[in-house]
């Protein structure tokens, strides 16, 4: 009778163990089934995202604002450090999340680049470069959706640092523009950390590309 006893409350608790796990799948940010949900990392991402307009306008609009496009900027930068630690934190990584946190980074990156040098703050040749690799990387992902053999976007160690590098590089601009200091060395060092990381990241994705559409090929 007392075997019994436990054996009932045993299969209980498993029971209730089960259903918890089942509830927690079918919260915002939590399991499969969480692919579409708007996370708070989703919200924080989208923000970034309406801040590019703010931005260009500041940069467009004269040195006297380039403060406010340098603390903007700034923010955002901090904020895509915090919406990816939320998500991994908290677990409310989502697959809207995947998507738009790196549609966020590129709008972010490629408008400001495209902005400065438009007003001759940067060199024409990086932004072009910049610009470059991003629509030769969203190119060949098309190229591999089109021909059937859709290739999982990842970001590589070295497009993670040419991210950091870009992003250093463009607040370093903005506060010598927008406060009036001047770093002549820091700048010249972080142009040409930009120009060579992104010359990397494209050779590292390209290899990366090929591997892909051959391993693909000799399967089928």
């Amino acid at each position: 009778m007392i075997l019994g006893e436990i054996e009932r409350n045993g299969i209980a608790r498993h029971t209730l163990l089960m259903e918890l796990a089942r509830f927690r799948q079918r919260q915002p940010g939590r399991g499969p089934q969480a692919g579409i949900a708007l996370s708070i990392p989703n919200l924080i991402t989208l923000g970034r995202i309406l801040l590019v307009p703010i931005l260009v306008w500041a940069i467009g609009s004269g040195e006297q604002y380039m403060w406010i496009a340098f603390v903007l900027f700034l923010g955002a930068g901090v904020s895509d450090a915090v919406d990816g630690y939320l998500a991994k934190r908290f677990q409310m990584t989502t697959e809207l999340g995947a998507y738009l946190d790196p549609l966020a980074d590129k709008a972010l990156i490629v408008s400001i680049y495209i902005t400065l040098g438009i007003n001759g703050y940067i060199p024409g040749w990086l932004v072009i470069l910049v610009v470059s690799r991003d629509i030769m990387i969203v190119g060949a992902v098309i190229l591999s959706w089109l021909v059937g053999i859709p290739v999982k976007v990842k970001p590589l160690l070295v497009s993670k640092l040419n991210t950091v590098a870009q992003i250093a590089y463009a607040c370093v601009v903005l506060g010598t523009v927008g406060f009036g200091y001047s770093w002549p060395m820091v700048t010249l060092i972080l142009m040409a950390l930009v120009a060579s990381l992104t010359l990397l990241s494209v050779a590292a994705y390209v290899a990366e590309w090929v591997r892909h559409i051959n391993s693909t090929a000799i399967k089928s």
